[in-house]
């Protein structure tokens, strides 16, 4: 890994100025990074710092994290390195930025608001991912104290603020297209404290500078305006007269910096930022392979149509409904994931379904022909209301999608983990009566332990490995809970050696609890 310290002639220009430590916050200042040696001969005191004329080296810790780490409020800072990707053509990589202050610059009540900007990532041959395109930056905001939603940073204003004592991430995507030419790609992501915005107003200028400057002004256009038959003499008296006037705004108060410094100023706000930026090299190698637009390993998600209602007060069946339904099949679509829709019925009975609108409708050819698409369910309409209107729109919907190309990524999931001999008893029914429509019908069922009331085992957890023996040929998909496995591999090994693939039959692992998953979700999409 590649160090990315900041360069020596940057640091140099800071060694003199001593920036006091972020104190009475438990957890940050010197227990985090403030060496007390490492800026001397103080000449700033207590006052709050100018982060354009201090490297951002000196106010805050940069590193790298994997997308694979929970970066905590309370995370340790560690060196900065070289960030070295590798991903193959339609592939998503990710990683982190952590940040955390070792001091305050701002005013107010937070650390110091830092600006990311991140460069096109380019290759020798001109190959280029672009940055809001192919390249997308992220906010990690913590839910209840634990890194979740990732909240999307505005391109036009890439800013987030820092809080004293926190390390906070900031989650970075690189989306190489099924187009992309192979090789290395290099870039740099630029870290850099600024102003809080009262900072920047408090600098600028007071009215009575500001009325001279526009007076000023307007004299030079009045009297460097061209009149018809102006002769030379008058020509010169004018020049003469502008020149006068613009040496007069030369040494306004507000232009003192610029007499100091012969004329240069405090440099351009990208000059400032090019000079106290931390910079971190990023490089991905893109290989010469592309992955399929279809997932090889069908990924599902699940969301409450009833969380969607609540969460932005939509009625069901509105516009507004379909339309927030449309955003989360995109969005999770671009993610390699394939949603679908439920909301509950009795007893756990569940209606699921991937697409809102009936076979029939233009919009579900869209949704089932897209090739993203791995797996979709099929909703089983008289799981809610069984009526004769139910099941004839049932049968319209299997006749229907029966006949299409992608009527293997089709499944039903009737209900969410039965428990006893009834409820799979139920699971049962419902599947003859699929069976009559098309045998070749695929049922998900999730369960965590076996059905009480039998005799397959001793207890409905030594039940549980016995499942497919209970539910052959009514379920295809077996769904076992995650937290039920979860290091025992022996109890894996049990369950695959009761499927029979010969007959179609597949297992997969379910995640319970995602109630809060699904509100961050929301609240990142919208």
């Amino acid at each position: 890994m590649e160090s990315s310290d900041p360069s020596p002639a940057a640091v140099s220009k800071t060694q003199e100025i001593s920036v006091p430590p972020v104190e009475g916050v438990a957890g940050g200042g010197t227990s985090y990074g403030w060496v007390d040696g490492g800026l001397q001969g103080s000449h700033l005191g207590s006052s709050v710092i100018d982060p354009t004329k201090v490297h951002s080296a000196d106010l805050l810790h940069v590193w790298s994290m994997p997308s694979t780490a929970n970066v905590s409020q309370q995370e340790a800072p560690r060196p900065l390195e070289h960030v070295n990707l590798l991903a193959a053509r339609n592939e998503r990589e990710s990683f982190q930025i952590a940040l955390r202050p070792k001091v305050s610059w701002a005013s107010s009540g937070i650390a110091g608001p830092v600006q990311i900007q991140c460069t096109d990532l380019c290759s020798s041959s001109g190959g280029r991912l672009v940055v809001g395109q192919s390249i997308t930056l992220r906010h990690v905001v913590p839910i209840l104290g634990v890194p979740d939603a990732l909240v999307p940073i505005d391109p036009s204003s890439p800013q987030i603020n820092l809080l004293p004592g926190e390390t906070t991430a900031v989650w970075v995507s690189l989306n190489v297209p099924c187009g992309q030419e192979p090789g290395l790609y290099e870039g740099e992501i630029c870290i850099t404290a600024v102003r809080t915005d009262s900072d920047s107003k408090a600098d600028s200028l007071p009215k009575s500078e500001r009325y001279q400057l526009y007076k000023d002004l307007k004299t030079c256009l009045d009297i460097t305006e061209s009149r018809d038959h102006s002769s030379s003499e008058e020509m010169i008296l004018r020049l003469s007269s502008t020149s006068t006037t613009l040496r007069r705004m030369l040494v306004l108060p507000a232009f003192q910096d610029c007499h100091e410094n012969n004329g240069l100023g405090d440099m351009m706000d990208e000059d400032v930022m090019n000079n106290v930026a931390v910079r971190v090299k990023l490089s991905l190698t893109v290989w010469d392979f592309t992955l399929p637009l279809t997932p090889s390993l069908p990924a599902v998600f699940g969301i409450s149509e009833t969380v969607i209602e609540d969460r932005f007060c939509l009625e069901h069946g509105t516009k507004g409904w379909y339309d927030a339904l449309d955003h989360h099949f995109r969005w999770l679509l671009q993610y390699r994931i394939s949603p679908f829709f439920c909301r509950w019925g009795d007893s756990m009975r569940i209606l699921a379904y991937t697409c809102p609108w009936p076979a029939d409708h233009p919009k579900a050819n869209e949704y089932y022909s897209d090739p993203r698409l791995a797996a979709y369910a099929v909703p089983y309409a008289p799981i809610l209301s069984c009526t004769d209107a139910a099941k004839n729109s049932l049968r319209r919907e299997v006749e229907i999608l029966k006949t299409e190309a992608h009527w293997s990524k089709a499944y039903f999931y009737l209900w969410d983990e039965p428990l006893n001999m009834e409820q799979y008893e139920v699971i049962r029914n419902i599947s003859n009566e699929l069976r009559t429509y098309t045998p070749d019908v695929r049922i998900l069922t999730t369960y965590y332990a076996g059905p009480s009331g039998s005799e397959l085992a001793p207890s409905t957890f030594e039940a549980f490995t016995k499942v497919p023996n209970v539910l052959r040929p009514h379920t295809q998909i077996f769904c076992t809970s995650e937290w039920v496995l979860g290091t025992r591999e022996d109890l894996v090994k049990d369950i695959i050696a009761e499927l029979r693939p010969d007959l179609g039959e597949e297992a997969c692992s379910m995640l319970k609890g995602l109630m809060k998953l699904q509100h961050c979700l929301l609240t990142t999409l919208f």
